[in-house]
């Protein structure tokens, strides 16, 4: 039988087997592969966007194991390891659904990758439509890389964040990938990402973890309906704020108006980043699918970041029109509905 020729090694922020997510879609960074140099021929072809399956030889991975908890959690009931992904396994190949986000030579960087530094490469292989998780008609990627990259792009391109301010995230089971401290949202990528456990809030991998993160866990823990939670900073929600004093911020004579200013609550100013402020938006995120902090932001969670920012952007049209209302009809109390 012929010895298996490992093609490339993983050069990856991942360090230590504490350190890597369970897969990639949980938090995975970006890795370089280094290809070796006598088989550049083979990577004629392969450009940035490129959706490819990469296989690696788990070298640290336990071989004589049969059985295992799933995820390595002693309250699972052990499965034989065919039934599993545990990297634990006689054979221990890792499978790798990932993106080519660029090329250089014979190094070819791929995202997201749960593999350590120094990982043996076997292969890699071009994905096909009819079998990669993140063709269009599964309803977009699975890679939370890009799906919060697209949010967030989308949400600088709208004027709803600037520079570095606000904050995205996803929930994975027990942890969520969100944004990282300080990171530019117009140009998000896979390292400006954090992981982060759910129940006690600590970082588990990757950069430092926006400052707004036990925001983030509070909504969650507070709806478990949230998938997805984005912390904007709507200009013209934000400038009725100012004019209006926190009330009456959708109060307008428009049928949608009724509609969404119903999922919307307020909470008072309460200085970011910190546990009161956490414990405000979650209570509301409770009852309430959009939470506006004034002075600061909104936060809206929804079943993905699409639908949470797709309520952003509806709350701040109609914010856009109560402003244009207000700015062309003469004194705001002849146009603001007085208290009833």
């Amino acid at each position: 039988m012929d010895t298996i020729r490992f093609v490339a090694t993983v050069r990856s922020p991942l360090k230590s087997l504490a350190d890597c997510p369970k897969q990639g879609p949980e938090g995975a960074p970006a890795a370089w592969l280094e290809f070796d140099p006598a088989l550049a021929e083979g990577l004629d072809g392969i450009k940035p966007g490129a959706r490819c399956l990469v296989l690696t030889w788990f070298h640290q991975a336990d071989r004589s194991a049969l059985s295992v908890h799933p995820r390595g959690n002693p309250a699972n009931p052990r499965k034989g390891v065919f039934a599993t992904r545990s990297p634990d396994r006689p054979n221990p190949i890792g499978l790798h659904p990932v993106t080519v986000r660029a090329v250089d030579g014979t190094r070819v960087q791929v995202t997201p990758l749960e593999a350590l530094d120094g990982t043996p490469v076997v292969d890699m292989k071009i994905l096909l439509p009819s079998d990669d998780p993140a063709k269009p008609d599964s309803g977009g990627s699975s890679d939370p890389a890009e799906r919060l990259r697209s949010v967030a792009e989308r949400a600088w391109s709208r004027g709803l964040l600037s520079g570095f301010n606000g904050n995205l995230s996803l929930r994975q089971g027990g942890r969520m990938v969100i944004t990282a401290s300080g990171c530019a949202k117009a140009t998000l990528g896979a390292d400006d990402l954090a992981l982060v456990a759910l129940d006690s809030g600590q970082s588990l991998s990757g950069p430092a973890p926006s400052s707004e993160t036990p925001l983030h866990v509070a909504v969650y823990a507070n709806q478990p309906a949230a998938a997805a939670v984005v912390h904007t900073h709507p200009p013209h929600l934000l400038a009725l704020d100012k004019l209006l004093g926190g009330e009456n911020l959708l109060d307008i004579p428009l049928y949608e108006a009724e509609f969404f200013a119903a999922k919307l609550t307020i909470v008072p100013a309460i200085a970011p980043g910190t546990s009161e402020l956490a414990a405000a938006v979650g209570a509301a995120a409770g009852k309430f699918q959009a939470v506006f902090m004034r002075r600061h932001g909104l936060v809206a969670w929804g079943k993905s970041a699409e639908e949470a920012l797709c309520l952003t952007e509806e709350l701040e049209s109609l914010a856009r029109v109560r402003w244009l209302a207000l700015a062309g009809g003469g004194r705001p109390e002849e146009i603001v509905p007085q208290e009833r």
